[in-house]
């Protein structure tokens, strides 16, 4: 199975209750399953440019603090557990949220300190690594190397000055907690109904972040327009290209999502290059490239190991 798609589905069951599947079926029946992927895609990484650009205002730890608590309070409005959990699977749902935490607050760190496509592509190992972990055949491997030397080779200073380390292991510490995600979200899907393990988790790394976020922004976090800003990101980094996501993984081949969530690397140095104006070298566009064609090739040749 694809990194893309180790992602999405194992949530897709707990993200759909019957109501928000009816609608957004009606939404976005008539819409081709590839362009609501795309568009997805796009809706992301825009949304993570638009959260830089606020950075100097707000500080990544605010920006990142508002975006988990409108996701929190749309996460509640939409799949308010109704069940009471044991206390397994409360610390597993804990669990959860911090490192849904972490993984929002490291990239963002990230993004403070080395342009966007080089800190998606190194996040990107995270759900690599769990989509060939275990794996002994050659191919996997392959895209393994393939996929660190494109890491690598983006880490080096050939775009007018020296890489931040800094931002460097933040991605990489945000790459980690993208794998530690994919497998609590599964074993927390295992132990819900509905969405409210997620939304119960949201509410947690919410409340974890927003103290930080606090100290960092000040006054300025409940500024009106700050607040819309936040909210515009969680609407784009989030509930938008979530619905369109669980929506065409319904309507098509996982594998054929996956190798569209592939380009995410991709799209998100376009991002920066467009909207923030953060230009990679040859190296670092190469390096992209290889770590595109790595998660495509482990999708195509991935046995169905997460069914």
């Amino acid at each position: 199975m694809s990194l893309a798609v180790a992602r999405v589905q194992g949530a897709r069951a707990r993200l759909r209750p019957p109501a928000v599947a009816a609608a957004a079926g009606r939404l976005f029946g008539s819409v081709p399953p590839p362009a609501m992927v795309l568009a997805g895609v796009v809706s992301v990484q825009v949304g993570a440019a638009f959260a830089k650009q606020l950075f100097q205002v707000a500080g990544p730890a605010g920006i990142v603090a508002l975006r988990l608590v409108f996701a929190a309070l749309a996460g509640l409005a939409l799949w308010f557990p109704r069940r009471r959990v044991d206390g397994r699977t409360l610390v597993l749902i804990l669990c959860f949220g911090t490192v849904l935490a972490a993984m929002n607050f490291s990239i963002y760190q990230a993004f403070s300190r080395i342009p966007l496509g080089m800190a998606v592509t190194i996040e990107f190992l995270g759900p690599f690594a769990v989509s060939v972990a275990g794996s002994r055949r050659f191919l996997d491997l392959l895209w393994t190397v393939l996929a660190f030397g494109g890491v690598v080779l983006l880490t080096r200073g050939d775009i007018g000055g020296d890489v931040d380390l800094t931002g460097v292991l933040f991605a990489l510490v945000a790459a980690f907690c993208w794998a530690a995600y994919i497998l609590l979200s599964a074993a927390v899907g295992r132990r819900t109904t509905g969405g409210g393990g997620l939304s119960l988790a949201m509410v947690w790394g919410a409340l974890l972040i927003l103290p930080i976020g606090a100290v960092e922004a000040g006054p300025l976090l409940l500024e009106p327009w700050v607040l819309l800003g936040g909210l515009g990101v969680a609407l784009l980094s989030s509930v938008i290209p979530y619905s369109l996501e669980l929506e065409a993984l319904r309507r098509m081949p996982p594998r054929v999502f996956g190798v569209l969530m592939s380009l995410e690397p991709a799209v998100a140095a376009l991002a920066g290059l467009v909207v923030l104006g953060e230009y990679l070298g040859f190296l670092q566009w190469l390096a992209i490239c290889c770590v595109v064609l790595a998660s495509i090739g482990a999708t195509y040749t991935a046995r169905r190991r997460w069914s």
